[in-house]
């Protein structure tokens, strides 16, 4: 970063920090802000601003909301008694954008990593698990990335969620639609097997 004035190279530290940019993106970033407007430039430091001050958690799913309530939870067309739980809300959001599901979600931002320090009190579980206590549930879908985490983090929900007598699934795993069975990997290929389903 030689050559560049000192707020240059703060700001593109700063925006180095952001997740999958780099150096290089990080340098275009900031030359993108620096030939912007003052008034873009503005709009961009105070819509970031409002973000910090603004976004809560919503005290039912754990979601980024607004309010108290996240717009998934206060909408009473929804079926309180179908809570699909996520890692994060960018999960959430992805089924949401699916069409497919208009149950609940519970948000438990972030998924058991022991190796990382991450056990299962770091987890949003002790508030599903007390939420549906409250407020009872029918069926918990657990939504969790077919990693080693996840699978760990859906073994450990099921195990916390069954002596409650409540149904819990997992979303299906495999092949995805227009896929290559020659392309697919060997992880795949056996969830594929394990969660077949008759025609």
């Amino acid at each position: 970063m030689t050559g560049y004035a000192l707020p240059i190279k703060r700001l593109i530290g700063e925006l180095g920090k952001l997740p999958g940019i780099g150096e290089k993106t990080a340098t275009r970033l900031a030359t993108f802000i620096l030939r912007a407007s003052e008034e873009d430039a503005r709009r961009l430091a105070q819509s970031i601003l409002e973000v910090k001050q603004k976004i809560r958690f919503c005290s039912v799913c754990f979601n980024l909301a607004e309010g108290g309530l996240c717009e998934i939870c206060m909408d009473p067309s929804r079926d309180k008694n179908l809570i699909c739980v996520v890692e994060e809300p960018e999960s959430l959001i992805a089924i949401e954008e699916s069409g497919s599901f208009r149950g609940t979600y519970h948000v438990l931002h972030g998924v058991l990593s022991p190796l990382d320090g991450i056990g299962p009190n770091h987890l949003r579980l002790q508030e599903l698990l007390k939420r549906i206590a409250e407020n009872g549930a029918e069926e918990i879908i657990v939504a969790t990335n077919p990693s080693v985490q996840g699978e760990a983090t859906a073994l450990l929900i099921n195990k916390s969620v069954k002596p409650l007598g409540i149904r819990v699934t997992r979303i299906a795993l495999g092949v995805p639609v227009g896929g290559d069975l020659k392309y697919m990997d060997r992880m795949t290929l056996a969830k594929s097997m394990e969660y077949r389903r008759g025609l």
